[in-house]
């Protein structure tokens, strides 16, 4: 069985990271929209990459779930690429935080089950979370490991406290970074702000 990259968001910046990481590997483009992943699949495809698409909603854990068994049924995932996401010109508040920062724990929760030994992944979030003013070292600890069905029910991510799309985003992506960061370090980075 051929060794497997999963990229999760098939727009320019997923198929860029694709392109440097899969050669010799099976690439199995999700996204949202069928037809993006398709358009994507083609670019890569005549690019030489042997590709596969598939759609998913990664605010959606029967969805992602779907996607494991079928990254699973091509061979072993060797390599995770999740740049799915929307912005804040994009959705309202809720929706940010629903896909932007409830997916990306899905997705890695999920895959993090699966991924072969040796195996790596990226998680694509954005300046904007730095951007964010200082959270609390309990704010930034609630980000980092609440467990994922738990999160969007943290009294800090409720509708009267997140009215603002920016704003959702901005936190969706501080819990991105905060998420892939080793945990000794979120205490750390909690005190910088």
């Amino acid at each position: 069985m051929p060794n497997v990259v999963v990229v999760i968001g098939a727009g320019s910046i997923g198929q860029a990271i694709a392109r440097r990481v899969s050669a010799g590997k099976h690439v199995l483009l999700a996204d949202l929209r069928l037809e993006v992943a398709k358009a994507a699949a083609k670019v890569l495809n005549d690019a030489g990459f042997a590709v596969s698409t598939a759609t998913v909603d990664v605010s959606s854990r029967a969805a992602v779930e779907a996607l494991v068994k079928q990254s699973t049924a091509l061979g072993d995932i060797t390599g995770l690429i999740h740049a799915a996401g929307v912005s804040p010109s994009q959705a309202p508040p809720a929706v940010i935080l629903k896909v932007d920062l409830y997916g990306t724990p899905l997705v890695l929760e999920l895959f993090g089950n699966v991924i072969a030994r040796g195996g790596s992944g990226v998680v694509i979030a954005s300046q904007s979370g730095h951007r964010l003013p200082a959270q609390t070292p309990e704010q930034n600890t609630a980000l980092a490991t609440t467990p994922v069905e738990k999160l969007l029910a943290l009294p800090m991510l409720q509708p009267d406290m997140v009215t603002d799309p920016l704003n959702a985003y901005q936190i969706s992506k501080r819990g991105n970074s905060l998420r892939v960061m080793p945990r000794r370090c979120v205490g750390a980075s909690a005190a910088r702000g």
